[in-house]
């Protein structure tokens, strides 16, 4: 198995709290991880209608199983009722580490966990591998990492990325959906889908999407809330300062798997992104969502902002810690070119007070530093958010 960067955290979680809740997307390896690290948990997966039964049906001898090693029980929202007798359980016997929970349904599994679990569950976020849990110290070429994702069963198994999937957003995705929502016309979600990867790292516009997909605006903010919650897509929201001009407030639409987002825009093979119009949109797709799991995996909450004015200023991401922020741009070019700066240069004129340690990422191999500005090859471009 690989390892994980986020198992030390989990770890610890276990060592000091009651429950460890561990989110993510389906297929992202939160069971495979779980096994591994708690070997002697007895396991039990909700998904299973037999399981799923018992625990509803007699939710207080199903939890009697789990008392003497603790268990992972899996996809808890399955069965939401469970963690009231959870939550009795662990203020009574008052042991760290008893249960270990996962789920793929971020609104529904926390809403539960934080009403009855406040304060007695730790929280971790498990996103598909990042470049270096699943290429270390290997170059891997910017199409087929873009074509391929990191999904871990696609590289478990070396699996044709195009047809894997294929068969998650059919299996996975589809099934989800229709769980949470009410979906009449699966065809308006499917286009809906692909127009979303269509937006990849552009800022994200209610009206007009609702247009393309034939639907009003209300469904299609469902539909974005939904996705959202499954970790299917993110939201990167604009940083708002008082610089003197008016900024654009829309958030910025991205995948968790660039991959996914590839699939969508029906590219079937690496080669088909060599010339693809959204290349550049799925690079830096896949350096955003680097420096999103670069903070999941440390047990933090998402740091990343963007700035845009109204007269088209722009830096790619916005990096917030504590009270200073670090403007990185992202360029698709092995070719460093001073215009790569131009946003940098103007972001920290206009904000001289906190602005720190300019960055790049590019599509180069290697990370340089030229006068002020640090400079990280996409293999490094998770070492950004470290700090």
């Amino acid at each position: 198995m690989i390892k994980r960067t986020i198992s030390e955290k989990i770890l610890h979680y276990a060592r000091r709290y009651p429950v460890v809740t561990l989110t993510g997307p389906r297929q992202s390896g939160k069971t495979t991880l779980c096994k591994a690290l708690f070997p002697k948990k007895k396991y039990f997966s909700l998904e299973n209608i037999d399981i799923r039964d018992y625990a509803r049906t007699d939710p207080r001898s199903f939890l009697n199983e789990c008392l003497e090693d603790g268990a992972v029980i899996d996809e808890i929202q399955r069965v939401p009722e469970l963690v009231s007798y959870i939550q009795e359980i662990v203020d009574t016997k008052d042991r760290p580490g008893l249960f270990v929970l996962t789920g793929s349904q971020n609104f529904h599994l926390l809403d539960t966990v934080s009403q009855s679990l406040a304060g007695r569950t730790a929280l971790a976020v498990l996103l598909p591998f990042s470049y270096n849990e699943i290429y270390t110290n290997k170059i891997v070429s910017i199409d087929k990492l873009l074509f391929t994702g990191f999904y871990p069963r696609i590289h478990d198994k070396r699996l044709n990325p195009a047809e894997a999937l294929s068969f998650y957003v059919s299996t996975y995705l589809e099934r989800d959906i229709r769980a949470l929502i009410n979906v009449k016309d699966l065809a308006k979600f499917e286009k809906f889908l692909k127009l979303c990867a269509g937006r990849t790292a552009q800022i994200i516009n209610l009206s007009n999407l609702a247009n393309d997909c034939g639907v009003n605006h209300n469904t299609v903010k469902s539909w974005l809330g939904v996705l959202e919650a499954s970790y299917v897509i993110f939201f990167v929201r604009p940083h708002h300062a008082n610089f003197g001009k008016r900024l654009i407030k829309a958030p910025k639409l991205y995948f968790t798997d660039c991959g996914l987002a590839a699939h969508l825009l029906d590219i079937q093979n690496a080669k088909h992104i060599v010339h693809h119009p959204l290349k550049g949109a799925l690079f830096e797709n896949f350096a955003v969502a680097e420096l999103l799991k670069a903070r999941t995996n440390q047990g933090k909450n998402s740091n990343i902002y963007f700035f845009r004015d109204n007269i088209g200023n722009e830096v790619d991401i916005l990096l917030e810690n504590g009270a200073t922020l670090r403007p990185v741009e992202i360029k698709l070019g092995m070719t460093i070119s001073d215009d790569y700066f131009k946003g940098l240069r103007y972001y920290q004129k206009i904000n001289q007070k906190n602005a720190v340690k300019p960055a790049l990422i590019y599509g180069g191999n290697e990370d340089q530093r030229r006068g002020v500005f640090d400079i990280f090859s996409y293999r490094n471009a998770e070492k950004i958010n470290l700090t």
